[in-house]
């Protein structure tokens, strides 16, 4: 099975059927649950419980078939592109999201202020006398009704415009954390691939820390957000963009510093990882890099020029 030409096919497994019906029940679960049927969080976290445990089976039969000598050099390739591509998917999900703001704030708002029209009517019939700004801090309930509003907008936004110091700027300080892991992360590389499991154990750990006080400052922010200045996702356009951006990072950053974590056992307790056979270890810090990179779109686009 180590032959370029001789590609290694695993037994026929009902773990696919299982990975879709968890997924599927994620997903469901989730819409119930923001439409506010009261099963959706107990379908989201059965679909959840699904999908990990097809994950938990899944990769130990991989990393027992990679153990057993079973993957060849092709075989490992595939493996490499299959996270080349996964990661490229993850690239286009977080543009849809960076153009839905570009579009938001370089048309929709501009339009609908009147501009680019021979005449008044979007401004008139949608929004009389709406004037353009970012981040908008009305809602279109806010100027229908008044203070009889149902939904109402954030009293401040978050950028760094309105913070008052850099220090006690809470996206400035993710922004160091996330940043300092990116390196760890490749201390952690540099020391498998020079054969010195110390380093590589050690600088690992502390990446996975780090992930860590990332997300517990993210939920700091949170909390002051919807606390503090009155800041949800039913607080117009602004409110809407920032949550879905920041959330769905958040989420990634929580799948990264899983993945890390799971590294990091497997590296301490199992002993696995070899300066040459490495890829579960290396696809994890791609993921990281990854990550690390969009926060720095959203850093700017979302904090510095919000």
């Amino acid at each position: 099975m180590s032959s370029d030409s001789t590609y290694y096919v695993p037994e026929q497994s009902k773990l696919p059927i299982f990975a879709s019906l968890g997924l599927f029940l994620t997903v469901f679960g989730l819409a119930n649950w923001l439409n506010g049927a009261e099963n959706g969080p107990a379908i989201l976290f059965v679909g959840f419980l699904v999908f990990a445990f097809v994950l938990w089976s899944w990769f130990n039969i991989v990393i027992t078939e990679n153990l057993q000598g079973l993957n060849s050099t092709q075989l490992k390739r595939s493996y490499v592109w299959g996270m080349g591509w996964f990661i490229f998917s993850e690239v286009m999900f977080f543009a849809a999201f960076f153009g839905a703001l570009f579009y938001v704030r370089q048309l929709a708002l501009p339009w609908l202020a009147g501009e680019g029209s021979h005449d008044t009517a979007t401004e008139t019939l949608l929004w009389p006398g709406f004037v353009a700004e970012w981040p908008l801090m009305q809602t279109p309930d806010m100027a229908a009704n008044g203070e009889n509003a149902k939904v109402f907008g954030p009293d401040h936004s978050m950028s760094f415009a309105e913070a008052s110091s850099l220090w006690t700027w809470l996206p400035f300080w993710n922004t160091v954390v996330l940043l300092t892991s990116s390196i760890t992360v490749h201390f952690a590389h540099t020391g498998l691939k020079n054969n010195n499991r110390k380093q590589f154990h050690l600088w690992l750990g502390i990446t996975v820390f780090l992930g860590v006080v990332f997300l517990i400052l993210q939920a700091e922010e949170y909390l002051h957000a919807y606390n503090d200045l009155g800041l949800t996702l039913s607080s117009g356009i602004y409110g809407t963009t920032f949550f879905m951006l920041t959330g769905f990072h958040g989420a990634h950053v929580t799948l990264g510093t899983f993945m890390l974590l799971v590294m990091f056992l497997r590296a301490i307790l199992k002993g696995h990882f070899k300066h040459d056979d490495c890829f579960g270890f290396e696809a994890a810090s791609w993921y990281w890099h990854f990550v690390d990179v969009v926060w720095l779109g959203l850093f700017l686009f979302v904090y510095i020029l919000g």
